[in-house]
Formats: structure tokens, C-alpha cells, sequence
């Protein structure tokens, strides 16, 4: 099953185009990594998935559910906010900072949206947390305050977080990038956790050694477009393009 649909987005800010008709699909189970350089629009394709962006043209299906696309005059058009926010709620985020809040506990940082947003209840809500902060080595630190973690605990909070809200979707936005080397492993142990949980999942990264092992598939952009794509084994060792075999070339 097709999980994710996004055919032929485009995006501008400004007079700068920065996805130039991208198309991606995923099925269900699947992880997907994206490579390639900085201000390729990698992340900004990731942020159009969930609407944080909004797309000039293309289409967005999540589980066969249409999110946007064309109206009679070809401008993109959302469903009701109703929808999107329904929508988009099949998807988990973590981004390059952890964005926890810094006044409420590692545990009242997990049960704070499935509260207020889902309506759960605190105290199965609360149970099903500190499951998930169990998953992620940190049940010991859900009294704590986030100033109080590093930075390693702080991105597998993020990560519990968003699965509190029990996605379909994980998407991941560099998670890694803002953390010291050593504290990287323990969040990349996490996410390969994850997907051999079958958790289908879309992650921009620069982890090249994450992307080999664990992603089923890898997606290599450059200016705003998917330049190739193919089975880790060959985009790493046999890569076609002469964009990919530069890039990769440079940061193997």
C-alpha cells in the first residue's frame, strides 16, 4: 500500500524555486532516506508532506486521502482545515532542534498534545508515555526538566513525543545534526529500533552510514529535484549520476 503520494511539487519562496517537481511515493513500512547537499530542498519537501510548508502545485495523498491538490484554474488547493489537521495527525515530525517545552517534565512533554489535541485520557495517557520513554532508555529522567538532559536525551524525547501521538508516518528533519558525535549513535539506535519495528519512515539526513544500513531505499536531491534514487547498495557504491557521484564522493 501506498502510503505516501506526492506527485509533482513545486514550491517557491519568493522568486526562488526550491522543489522543482518532485514526486515520491512510499509504501507502507518502508524507510526512506534523503540525501544530498545543503539548500537542495530537502527539507523543505519534507515540511510540504505535513503542510507546515504550503506547495504552489502538485498533489499530496496520505493513505489515499488527498491532502492537496490542483483546483480548476491548477492552484493548489488544501481540504478544510478540519482535514488537514486530520490528515497531517497521521504523521509524526522531529526536527534538527527538540523544541520540548522547557517548563513541563520529560513525562508532561509527552502526554501534553495526546491531552490536548486527542482528548486522551491523563492516566492511560501517562501509562502509554513512560511505555514510550521506556522504549527510548529514558523511563529514569521523566521527572526532569529538559535543561537538564543532553542533548542525545533531549532528540529521543522529541522522538517519544511524537510517537505519543501514535502516527502512521515518522518524517525526520536532520535529527542529528545538532548533536556532538558522540550523542548521535544513541538517537540513530532509536530510530533503527523503529524501523525494525516496520515504522514507515522519511528521514532527511547527512548520516551516510544510517542511510546504507538501515534505509530501504535512497533518495538523492540536488536544486530542488530527486536526482536518483535506488536500493542503498548502488546509490553507495555504483551511483549513476554524475551530481550523486560528486556529492558522495566529497562526504564518504
Amino acid at each position: 500500500m501506498k502510503i505516501i503520494q506526492a506527485l509533482d511539487i513545486h514550491k517557491k519562496f519568493g522568486s526562488i524555486e526550491v522543489l522543482k517537481g518532485v514526486s515520491l511515493e512510499v509504501e507502507k513500512g518502508e524507510v526512506v532516506a534523503i540525501i544530498g547537499p545543503s539548500g537542495s530542498g530537502k527539507s523543505t519537501f519534507l515540511r510540504c508532506l505535513n503542510r507546515l510548508e504550503t506547495i504552489d502545485k502538485g498533489v499530496i495523498r496520505i493513505e489515499d486521502e488527498v491532502l492537496v491538490s490542483p483546483d480548476t484554474d491548477g492552484r493548489s488547493q488544501y481540504v478544510s482545515e478540519a482535514e488537514t489537521r486530520r490528515i497531517c495527525g497521521k504523521m509524526g515530525m522531529v526536527f534538527q532542534q527538540f523544541n520540548l517545552f522547557p517548563h513541563l517534565t520529560v513525562l508532561e512533554n509527552l502526554i501534553e498534545a495526546p491531552l490536548i489535541v486527542q482528548g486522551a485520557n491523563r492516566e492511560a495517557i501517562s501509562a502509554e508515555a513512560k511505555n514510550l520513554l521506556s522504549k527510548v532508555g529514558l523511563l529514569e529522567k521523566s521527572d526532569r526538566y529538559p535543561a537538564r538532559l543532553s542533548g542525545g536525551q533531549k532528540q529521543r524525547v522529541a522522538i517519544a513525543r511524537a510517537l505519543a501521538m501514535k502516527p502512521d508516518i515518522m518524517l525526520f528533519d536532520e535529527p542529528t545534526s545538532a548533536l556532538d558525535p558522540e550523542l548521535t549513535g544513541e538517537v540513530l539506535k532509536t530510530m533503527r529500533q523503529l524501523a525494525e519495528e516496520h515504522m514507515t519512515m522519511i528521514v532527511v539526513t547527512h548520516e551516510m552510514a544510517f542511510a546504507r544500513e538501515v534505509a530501504g531505499r535512497v533518495i538523492f536531491m540536488d536544486d530542488g529535484e530527486i536526482v536518483e534514487e535506488d536500493i542503498p547498495e548502488r546509490i553507495f557504491t555504483s551511483p549513476k549520476h554524475p551530481r550523486t557521484q560528486a556529492f558522495l564522493q566529497k562526504v564518504l
